[in-house]
């Protein structure tokens, strides 16, 4: 097959993405779902999520990383590099079961970073190459195909692949956060057991978000790595 050849298959083969999309999409709405029921539904000890935060952190012996409030809804994350759990607005002094639940989340990260978790070290590690992959990946591939140049084509694939190496290892890392965080809220009567279930609610419904991601990164390298071997 000629270069214009695999660069008409590129884009007949679109179709792969049509699930991958709708499969995403229906994540993301299963998280607005959970995350606006269980907002509604406060915990019964009174806890805010920076007092979960806090106190997931104290359990674990965690005392350098501070918990500040940030803009936005579902904004929350953890950074590695200043030492910071990022509260959103709706969670940083909520008291709902979803609050406790995101905020322990995050304090798993930082648990995670303060005892070298290895999958965690290998995806900060993959960062770098992912924000190149991401960003030139699939053009690089695009116009590889066009300029007739199968160096632009598997640099293209290799910059992409790092970022499905990323959606990947992303998976353990989010998962054994939120285990942890769950693990905690139950050991530690953060919620009740009624409460226990939406909070595990949200968090498996975040879960499913990280699994679309990875869903699309493969789709999309199959489809490059289908041009090149069409190409041959």
């Amino acid at each position: 097959m000629n270069d214009m050849g695999a660069y008409f298959t590129y884009y007949l083969t679109g179709f792969i993405m049509i699930p991958v999309f709708l499969f995403a999409a229906i994540c993301q709405w299963k998280v607005n779902i959970a995350f606006n029921k269980y907002s509604r539904v406060k915990g019964s000890r009174g806890m805010t999520g920076a007092d979960a935060a806090y106190q997931l952190l104290k359990i674990n012996g965690i005392t350098d990383v501070r918990i500040r409030r940030v803009t936005g809804k579902l904004t929350d994350r953890y950074n590695p590099n200043t030492k910071e759990i990022c509260l959103s607005e709706a969670v940083f002094s909520s008291t709902s079961v979803a609050a406790i639940g995101i905020a322990c989340h995050e304090a798993g990260h930082a648990c995670q970073h303060a005892e070298g978790y290895f999958p965690l070290k290998i995806r900060n590690a993959v960062i770098p190459a992912t924000r190149i992959g991401s960003w030139l990946g699939v053009p690089l591939a695009v116009f590889g195909m066009l300029l007739y140049s199968d160096t632009l084509i598997y640099i293209g694939l290799v910059l992409y692949a790092a970022v499905a190496l990323f959606q990947l290892i992303t998976l353990p890392v989010e998962f054994n956060a939120s285990r942890r965080a769950l693990n905690t809220i139950e050991a530690n009567g953060f919620l009740d057991a009624n409460e226990f279930q939406g909070a595990k609610s949200v968090l498996t419904a975040a879960a499913l978000t990280y699994v679309a991601a990875l869903t699309s990164a493969l789709a999309t390298l199959y489809r490059l790595v289908l041009i090149v071997y069409r190409k041959r």
